[in-house]
């Protein structure tokens, strides 16, 4: 009789290897278009050699699509008053014509972009938005009149009229021959996929106090997002010692600067008396 063989034993699966974990993803930033960016000084310090200064701003555009998207970015100095006046002729001789003040002109004024804003966004959007030195907001002079205009009461006029803009140009074009404000089309450039770089240049006359700083993300012609920062500039040493005098003691100031203006013009009446 032939022996009987035991049954094979079961057939165990070797276990099927362990998927790998999809890559941790933040979750504010899986599916939101958005800008981050930062300075590499927040400070600058100004004192008897200061030159001007140089600043990198960069930042990153998170971008879950594939749709192409611009960034802007805008600094804006602390606001001063800038009082104007206008050569005019009268009977021959060249006068000064009344002063115009206008309140709130920012000292400093720099936007730089991918490509010209006029390519990134209509006319509207960059006005509604104050963004680009043509839809630059500079107060007009305090001083105006309520008219009726097309049917229209109480409409207020300043007192400068139409010629308004021709001031606010003059404003501006002066402001650009001291180097406060500029305008760079190509001053945004991608250095990878993503990340960016832009330059603010400061020249030796920036004014000091808090400069306010928008990156704004446009896509198909709308700001989608917008990343703010804050660049301080104020003087140190004996400069800001003096600078702080003078604004808290302002006749205290005034009355040492004549005694030493004084003192210094007697002292060279007796040195070239004795020459």
């Amino acid at each position: 009789m032939v022996p009987t063989l035991p049954p094979p034993p079961p057939a165990i699966a070797a276990p099927a290897p362990p998927t790998p974990a999809a890559p941790e993803r933040s979750a504010d930033t899986s599916g939101d278009l958005r800008v981050a960016a930062a300075l590499t000084e927040a400070q600058v310090e100004v004192d008897s050699r200061f030159s001007g200064a140089s600043i990198v701003l960069y930042g990153a555009v998170f971008n879950p699509g594939d749709q192409p998207a611009d960034v802007v970015v805008v600094v804006r100095g602390p606001d001063a008053p800038v009082r104007l006046v206008k050569k005019t002729r009268n009977m021959g001789v060249w006068l000064n014509s009344r002063p115009v003040l206008f309140e709130g002109a920012p000292g400093f004024y720099m936007t730089a972009s991918t490509r010209p804003l006029s390519d990134i966004a209509d006319f509207g959007q960059l006005r509604r938005l104050g963004v680009g030195v043509n839809h630059l907001r500079i107060n007009a002079p305090e001083e105006s009149r309520t008219v009726t205009r097309y049917g229209v009461r109480d409409v207020v006029v300043s007192r400068l009229g139409e010629d308004y803009l021709d001031w606010r140009r003059a404003v501006i074009r002066l402001k650009e021959a001291a180097q406060l404000y500029a305008t760079d089309p190509d001053g945004v450039d991608f250095v990878d996929r993503g990340l960016f770089r832009a330059e603010v240049t400061l020249p030796a006359t920036a004014p000091t106090g808090r400069y306010y700083t928008e990156v704004w993300l446009f896509q198909n012609g709308e700001p989608v997002s917008v990343s703010n920062l804050t660049l301080t500039v104020q003087k140190v040493g004996l400069e800001r010692d003096i600078y702080e005098f003078a604004h808290r003691r302002p006749w205290s100031y005034g009355v040492l600067c004549v005694l030493l203006a004084a003192l210094m013009g007697y002292g060279a009446s007796r040195l070239f008396r004795r020459g």
